[in-house]
C-alpha cells in the first residue's frame, strides 16, 4: 500500500519559523492584555514550575515577551489556554500587561 502512494516532498512556508508560529503570525493579531484580566484555570495551575518561571524572567528581561500566550475571551475576562510560565513570568517582573493572541477554543 506504501508503495502507490505517490513520494511528496513539502518546503517549509516559513523558513524561520514552526508551522505554528507561522500560522499564529499570518491568522492572529497579537494583542497586549491586562494581565488581571487572566484567568488561570486550576488545572493548568497545578502545573507551575517555578524554575522554569525564573528563568523566562530573565529571558524577557534580556529580550523581552518573545511568544505571546495564548487566551479565549469569556464575558468580561480571558481564559488561559497556553503560556502559563510567560504569564507567570509577567507577573514576577511587576509588568501590568502581556502580549497575547486571542484565540477561539473549547471549554474543557
Amino acid at each position: 500500500p506504501r508503495a502507490l502512494l505517490p513520494q511528496l516532498s513539502f518546503a517549509p512556508v516559513w523558513p524561520t519559523l514552526s508551522l505554528s508560529q507561522g500560522i499564529a503570525e499570518t491568522m492572529l493579531k497579537r494583542q497586549m492584555v491586562a494581565i488581571q484580566d487572566v484567568y488561570v484555570p486550576v488545572k493548568r495551575r497545578q502545573a507551575l514550575d517555578p524554575k522554569k518561571v525564573e528563568s523566562l524572567a530573565e529571558s524577557i528581561l534580556a529580550k523581552g515577551q518573545e511568544t505571546p500566550i495564548l487566551v479565549r475571551a469569556d464575558n468580561q475576562r480571558f481564559v488561559l489556554v497556553e503560556g502559563l510560565h510567560r504569564l507567570e513570568a509577567c507577573k514576577a517582573l511587576g509588568e501590568s500587561t502581556v502580549s497575547a493572541y486571542l484565540v477561539q477554543a473549547r471549554k474543557h
